[in-house]
């Protein structure tokens, strides 16, 4: 089983592939937030790249008649966890990834401020893998040593802090299934 580390902001563990979608955090931001999220593009489909391209700003809207409705969406995520649990990280922690928009967290707005945003590969209404599971829980975990605050209680779904505007990670989203293996993996690793 792969431990994953972080080292100054950066998953060791992930691919890095930069997006220009963040900007710096205000000095002295203090991390608290998890946001899970879920991404296919074009809808329902996955592999193929155009995540990557999207968070990029690279996306040929030619590929798909989808892609000309997001072409001038500047978003981002730190990282993605694609359908077969590979990692890739898009924003340094430290720095401020453009992925929860209008968004408030108790009481606070602009959770982009002070969280960490992961998006799974997949759909509000399809099973997320296996893999997906057992990557998030160790990411978690990991996030969870170089971030205290930020623990099982601090984490919730996209449509947790955009309520009514935003419906991810969906339905299908096991959270019981996370929350167990990622306890678990603190268990383990304090023991």
């Amino acid at each position: 089983m792969q431990k994953f580390s972080i080292v100054d902001g950066q998953l060791l563990q992930a691919r890095q592939v930069p997006s220009p979608n963040c900007n710096q955090r205000a000095t002295g931001e203090v991390l608290e937030l998890l946001v899970i999220h879920n991404i296919s593009l074009p809808p329902r489909e996955y592999g193929g790249g155009y995540i990557e391209q999207f968070f990029q700003n690279s996306l040929d809207v030619d590929q798909h008649p989808y892609f000309a409705s997001i072409k001038d969406l500047h978003v981002s995520a730190h990282l993605l966890i694609t359908r077969i649990g590979e990692v890739v990280q898009f924003v340094n922690f430290k720095d401020r990834a453009w992925h929860a928009g209008v968004s408030n967290y108790k009481d606070r707005r602009d959770c982009n401020d002070f969280s960490i945003g992961i998006e799974l590969e997949g759909c509000d209404d399809e099973a997320f893998t296996q893999q997906q599971y057992q990557v998030l829980a160790q990411v978690s975990t990991a996030l969870q040593s170089a971030y205290p605050l930020i623990n099982v209680e601090n984490t919730h779904g996209h449509s947790d802090i955009a309520p009514g505007r935003k419906t991810d990670p969906g339905d299908s989203f096991d959270w019981k299934k996370y929350r167990d293996l990622w306890v678990g993996k603190v268990n383990s690793s304090s023991s």
